[in-house]
């Protein structure tokens, strides 16, 4: 079976690497429109906040033996009659099966002035791809204030890491509060009084309107509420737009991304099929790499022959919808019912603790004995043990104010040593790699964070987990070390 993969990002070489291993007879193409290899756009903000080296965030790539990897070659034609993808080198690939994992593009706002024939206005910038990171640092030393559009995910990141890094930094939003499609208005406030503390500026229901440049560079911003902030980066995270034009040229329907059906196939096309950023499956797309990967493992399980899990939630609940924040003094983890949600004719039980004076803010939302919601701001532990208790659907107590009042029965412990941990406990939670798999991992001979990662996939999401496979890595190796005296004491 000749399948070709366009796109090399975050899903589509994981998808590539499993089906090469996992589809019988499978030859992969995989067409990458960047020159590098996958890494981790996760953390790209953690690589601008000074967190994590860009040359840290790569992912392990597919076998080049298994899979036929292009990079820096994009699509240019699909050819769906004749089943034939052209790419910009001028080369032509046969398939029986194509793969979309185009992803999406940074959405640039309508600003007077941002742009100039040559591009973006020196200054400023968005944050997709290692590129756009890698220009920001490099304008970082000669950089003292900064402004950031957008008080998203990504927004709350790059602000608070330009702030850890000493500019004086003003986050502007459009919205009445902050992360408004995952917090509600108690938990956008505990937030915003946690950024007032890191020393940043929080403008609400406002935008940019007009860039203002001296000497060929930014030098100010004008807001739509007649303010002039003067600054010398904009970082511009306004969101994200599918990428959709070689899918449109096919004559393949498309939305707000490409449309696909439950098995995400194209309904014009059943040779083609959609996953990750540009896909538009029934139930909507999240914008998270979760969702991403979680296509990427059903398509391959499909076409592998291995059986199909059944999704049996009484409440319908998505459980890769979970938004971790990795903001530098913030932390902010949401996860499927959050906000301003609607009871509809549901039963929903909901308990709340806000904390304002110390940046605490925790909700919980109960249906039939599950946690199908949840908002933490400002509390690590207990965002890992509803993350845990969310992702595995496992039952909670009867009274909804033990999940925030007292440690969780069956979740992972609040304690993040791994020494503390079960060998069933998770230590990854993006990919739920669990501690036991870990250490087999390492006694089969894993020796560095990296080696861990490509037998198991730990670490290649939000990479809170690193500290945690470090530890058990070095606990390993003081293992395997026999002490010099040992065997020698007298008979």
């Amino acid at each position: 079976m000749r399948i070709v993969v366009i796109g090399h990002g975050m899903v589509g070489s994981r998808f590539a690497q499993d089906a090469a291993a996992r589809v019988p007879g499978a030859h992969v193409t995989v067409l990458g429109r960047e020159d590098t290899a996958p890494y981790n756009r996760v953390l790209l903000s953690s690589v601008v906040a000074g967190k994590a080296d860009a040359d840290a965030i790569a992912l392990v790539s597919p076998d080049a033996d298994a899979v036929d990897v292009r990079q820096g070659v994009s699509a240019v034609e699909i050819d769906r009659a004749r089943r034939l993808v052209t790419a910009s080198d001028g080369s032509v690939h046969r398939y029986d099966r194509l793969v979309l994992a185009t992803g999406s593009a940074a959405r640039v706002p309508q600003i007077q002035h941002v742009a100039n024939p040559d591009g973006l206005v020196p200054g400023v910038s968005v944050l997709k791809d290692l590129a756009d990171a890698q220009g920001i640092l490099a304008a970082l030393p000669k950089a003292r204030r900064a402004v950031v559009l957008g008080a998203g995910v990504l927004g709350l990141e790059v602000a608070t890491g330009l702030a850890a890094r000493g500019l004086a930094v003003t986050l502007v939003h459009h919205a009445d509060r902050l992360m408004e499609r995952q917090l509600g208005s108690s938990a956008s406030q505990v937030a915003e009084g946690s950024l007032g503390r890191l020393g940043m500026t929080v403008v609400t229901q406002a935008s940019v309107t007009r860039v203002v440049e001296r000497r060929g560079r930014i030098s100010a911003v004008e807001l739509s509420n007649g303010a002039e902030i003067l600054t010398d980066l904009l970082v511009m995270c306004a969101g994200t737009i599918p990428e959709t034009a070689l899918a449109r040229r096919a004559g393949l329907p498309c939305e707000r991304g490409v449309v696909v059906g439950t098995d995400l196939a194209s309904p014009a096309d059943p040779h083609v099929f959609a996953i990750g950023d540009c896909a538009q499956p029934p139930e909507g797309g999240t914008g998270l790499v979760a969702q991403g990967w979680d296509q990427a493992q059903r398509l391959v399980d499909a076409w592998a022959g291995a059986p199909i899990a059944p999704r049996d939630d009484a409440a319908g609940t998505d459980r890769t919808n979970v938004v971790r924040v990795k903001a530098s003094g913030l932390e902010v983890v949401t996860m499927g019912l959050s906000g301003k949600f609607e009871h509809g004719d549901r039963l929903l039980r909901a308990v709340r603790i806000s904390d304002p004076a110390v940046g605490r803010f925790v909700e919980v939302v109960i249906h039939e004995g599950r946690l199908v919601g949840a908002t933490v701001v400002g509390d690590k532990a207990t965002a890992t043990d509803l993350q845990a208790l969310y992702t595995r659907g496992l039952p909670v107590p009867s009274d909804p104010a033990h999940l925030i009042v007292r440690p969780i029965p069956g979740a992972a412990p609040a304690s993040r040593n791994a020494a503390d941990m079960a060998d069933a406990d998770t230590v990854c939670q993006c990919n739920t790699v669990s501690k036991g798999r870990i250490t087999d991992a390492i006694a089969d001979g894993c020796e560095s964070v990296e080696d861990v990662s490509r037998a198991t996939r730990a670490c290649t999401g939000c990479g809170d987990c690193k500290s945690l496979v470090k530890e058990m890595l070095v606990t390993a190796a003081s293992d395997r070390k026999v002490p010099a005296m040992a065997g020698t004491g007298e008979a």
